[in-house]
């Protein structure tokens, strides 16, 4: 059975010497990145170049996010550190003249991301986390970074009130961490039972894309 680390990274958009934005977009459970490539559409923003990391078996990890560590392992590890590698590999890369990297994840791939951004703190300019929150069964607290850390970063959340699989207050828990560590943060909650991303959400994510892109 194939891991995360032999699963291909998906290029779609914008070639990376003319790209306005370069996006890391992380899918959710079941899925592919057929999804960001078809949100990418749905979006409509020029010039972004979109970089889609694959989950083997179309699950980064096998059991719910809220599940304690050791019930997801090691997928979950895998996975973390594909996250770890591949977008290190993108913010390695970016010259002084490079595109802004912003992270997007929908539901298990939120999830993932927002695990990481949390504790890791990357040198990315922005995250869009929509359907997700932090790992692990409890509350939890999250230490500021000395370098490069998230201050003044834009994070936006996105969730639907009776989300079928992610529970509003970890949404709220997670908006809350990344508070706590000085990002610019925003939570836009639907009244929605769906598990998926709305139009209105779509609109928000347009201009959140276009806010960050160079020129």
């Amino acid at each position: 059975m194939l891991t995360h680390h032999q699963m291909d990274l998906v290029h779609h958009g914008a070639e990376p010497e003319q790209a306005r934005l370069v996006v890391y977009g992380v899918h959710g459970r079941t899925q592919s990145p057929q999804f960001f490539i078809d949100l990418a559409q749905r979006i409509g923003v020029d010039g972004i170049c979109w970089w889609l990391p694959s989950a083997a078996g179309h699950s980064w990890y096998p059991g719910k996010f809220m599940e304690p560590f050791e019930s997801n392992q090691p997928q979950l590890g895998q996975a973390l550190a594909v996250v770890k590698d591949q977008l290190c590999k993108l913010l390695d890369t970016r010259d002084d003249d490079g595109a802004p990297v912003v992270v997007f994840g929908f539901s298990q791939g939120a999830c993932l991301l927002a695990e990481y951004l949390l504790t890791v703190q990357p040198a990315v300019d922005g995250a869009l986390l929509h359907t997700g929150g932090y790992l692990g069964p409890r509350p939890r607290s999250f230490d500021a970074a000395s370098e490069p850390g998230l201050s003044g970063r834009a994070i936006e959340l996105f969730c639907a009130d009776e989300d079928p699989w992610v529970p509003l207050h970890r949404v709220k828990d997670t908006a809350a961490a990344f508070e706590g560590l000085a990002a610019v943060t925003t939570l836009s909650v639907y009244r929605d039972e769906e598990h998926h991303i709305a139009e209105d959400a779509v609109a928000r994510i347009r201009e959140y894309l276009r806010r960050h892109a160079r020129g």
